[in-house]
């Protein structure tokens, strides 16, 4: 039998599984990347009209450290600006979430032990994971190039664009992959992956905000973030960087390989922790905020370090105040259609906006995790000595109270950063947290509907995921591509008031509330009548 048998028929099954997820992703990614380039286009037809924007910005080292340097002085670079290292940390997000689903998640349910009953060898199942892993990314790459030439941008910078993302993409499929033979469970693999993210983003930012002269620019050399802004799309178009890229994804898979046959199915090179004797825990809803313990620290710091960036660079828009073209687009952006409105105003609503979407992430996954313990076996155990209702409603509050805990402190800390500046502390608190907090009712939007397909479909659990793409899409793109304005309202996000740019409107935020505990008492519903893995 080959090394290698049964890997056609397992990528057919992975690409069968993933039949919604990849396609929408991969789409909300090009759409992402195009959209925000024509807008920009659209907006500022010659360099001259964008320069006087953009250098501003530029000097200011919190929006360095957030989007990476620009490649150079050009109407193009500054087209996709922002999308180089946000688009590729969704790209390396996206590839992280195929190979684990289809590497560890399945180890941890018991299917892939079941699979390795038939006619697969062992490395089967890894290989599909890093194939479709990688044809995703490269597909990703593939069009959002094509779709950046297509819009007017370069041809050649566009395709150098390309390799920037697949760079980014590919080392994250290797790292992935090793993630899912160190650690044993899919949280595991999740902290391992994403906190090499994580170290990678804060690398490249110390990197590149360093001088000139200071030996902590080659920072940026150590993280595959860097790696991939080394390219320069739209700039110098340096191709070279591909090969780094390409070397450390076939010493990471081979690594992966390595790591595969020394260990047994089902574990972990590196050993779990044991537990203590005796449980100190007498709730499930105890039991559920120590599970999410890593999550919950992990998003708090991450709440405080993007505060202080987004307070920060507000106060470099100052001089673009005057600037009618700017300000438009970023009420169009903000929603605020109506009346004179302050340019930082309108930024600070229009990032927590963004932020909140990435916020509701972590609402999700806190909620799908239910389908993760049903899948794993661990909730037959655990229901045996509580109710279904205790156990989702446990999941369902830690995630309403911790999403609205991470806004509120993503307010607080640009709050604090912004009064510096304007030497009204508490005033710019007081503005910011209301802020943050009415979109809040949004976030529970979707974590209610993650609970309604955990609970009346399970095995689509997966589209939660699709679904906040969308949103996403029709929020950000929708106003600035000019499309009706109905599609802006299919989000929740489209209904969330434009504080502090406007007053705030209680009437919307109640009537979100009230679709999320609406949407989420149905999915408790389903949840209590159906079969445990139904």
């Amino acid at each position: 039998m080959s090394t290698f048998a049964g890997t056609g028929s397992l990528v057919r099954l992975a690409a069968r599984r993933d039949r919604v997820l990849i396609p929408v992703s991969v789409l909300a990614l090009v759409a992402f990347a195009a959209g925000s380039a024509q807008a920009t286009i659209d907006l500022y037809p010659t360099l001259s009209s964008a320069l006087d924007i953009i250098r501003p910005v530029l000097s200011n080292p919190a929006s360095v450290a957030l989007y990476g340097p620009m490649s150079s002085l050009t109407l193009d670079s500054f087209a996709v600006f922002k999308t180089v290292l946000l688009g590729g940390v969704f790209v390396c997000l996206l590839a992280y979430i195929v190979v684990r689903r289809h590497t560890r998640t399945e180890e941890e349910s018991g299917r892939l032990e079941l699979l390795g009953a038939g006619a697969i060898e062992r490395r089967s199942p890894l290989t599909a994971a890093i194939l479709l892993g990688t044809a995703t990314v490269v597909a990703t790459a593939a069009l959002t190039g094509a779709s950046l030439a297509a819009v007017g941008l370069d041809a050649r910078g566009s395709f150098a664009f390309a390799v920037c993302w697949l760079v980014m993409g590919l080392v994250w499929v290797g790292i992935t992959a090793v993630a899912a033979q160190l650690t044993e469970t899919t949280r595991g693999t999740a902290a391992t992956s994403l906190g090499a993210l994580g170290a990678a983003f804060l690398l490249r930012a110390l990197g590149d905000t360093a001088g000139d002269d200071n030996p902590a620019r080659l920072l940026s050399w150590l993280s595959p973030l860097g790696w991939g802004q080394k390219v320069s799309p739209y700039g110098d178009n340096r191709l070279w960087p591909f090969w780094l890229g390409l070397a450390a994804y076939v010493a990471l898979v081979a690594l992966a390989y390595q790591l595969q046959e020394r260990r047994d199915l089902g574990g972990g090179l590196l050993p779990s922790r044991p537990g203590s004797a005796r449980g100190s825990m007498r709730s499930v809803g105890a039991l559920t905020t120590r599970l999410t313990r890593g999550t919950l620290l992990g998003w708090g710091v991450s709440a405080v370090a993007i505060g202080s960036v987004v307070g920060s660079i507000a106060g470099n828009l100052e001089s673009l105040s005057n600037d009618d073209t700017t300000l438009d687009l970023m009420r169009k952006l903000a929603g605020a259609t109506a009346g004179q409105v302050h340019l930082v105003d309108v930024f600070f609503t229009t990032e927590l906006h963004i932020i909140a979407i990435a916020v509701a992430a972590m609402g999700i996954s806190i909620v799908t995790r239910l389908r993760t313990e049903e899948t794993s076996l661990r909730a037959e155990v655990l229901l045996t000595t509580t109710s279904r209702s205790a156990w989702a409603v446990s999941h369902l509050v830690v995630a309403l109270a911790s999403t609205a805990a991470v806004m509120a402190l993503v307010g607080l800390v640009a709050g604090m950063a912004d009064g510096k500046r304007s030497g009204d502390v508490g005033t710019s608190v007081g503005r910011l947290v209301p802020a943050a907090l009415a979109t809040v009712p949004a976030i529970w939007v979707c974590v209610a509907v993650a609970l309604l397909l955990v609970g009346l479909a399970p095995r689509l659990t997966g589209l939660a995921w699709a679904v906040l793409i969308t949103f996403l899409l029709l929020s950000e793109l929708v106003p600035v591509l000019g499309l009706p304005d109905w599609m802006t309202n299919l989000s929740p996000f489209g209904h969330v008031p434009s504080m502090p740019a406007q007053e705030g409107r209680l009437l919307p935020l109640v009537l979100l509330v009230a679709v999320a505990a609406a949407v989420a008492a149905v999915g408790l519903g389903g949840l209590r009548r159906r079969d445990i893995l139904a």
